[in-house]
């Protein structure tokens, strides 16, 4: 059965920002100063992005001293990839499907 993407989702990792994270975070658990460091955000803008993707569920918190550390949440991407490869089956199978015009 189809089901339908995401929308919220998507729209937390259609900003360009965000995504960089979450491409940073696939690669290594990552502390604030090393996201400020690897994107050359403000540290007070990357602040509300990684609040943003925590509240999404998209990351998870560690704390280390007086550190922050983020880590991703992959079984998060793995719905959202499966919600995608259900999309693209629905299309494969109904492409030649056509409605007719009234």
């Amino acid at each position: 059965m189809l089901t339908s993407v995401d929308p919220d989702l998507i729209r937390v990792l259609g900003d360009p920002l965000r995504l960089k994270i979450v491409t940073l975070l696939a690669r290594e658990t990552l502390c604030t100063t090393h996201l400020v460091e690897e994107t050359g955000a403000k540290q007070t803008n990357l602040s509300n992005h990684m609040k943003v993707l925590r509240e999404a569920g998209v990351v998870q918190t560690e704390p280390c001293g007086r550190f922050t550390y983020y880590k991703l949440r992959p079984e998060v991407l793995d719905s959202l990839a499966g919600q995608f490869a259900e999309l693209a089956a629905s299309a494969r199978t109904a492409s030649e499907n056509k409605r007719a015009c009234p």
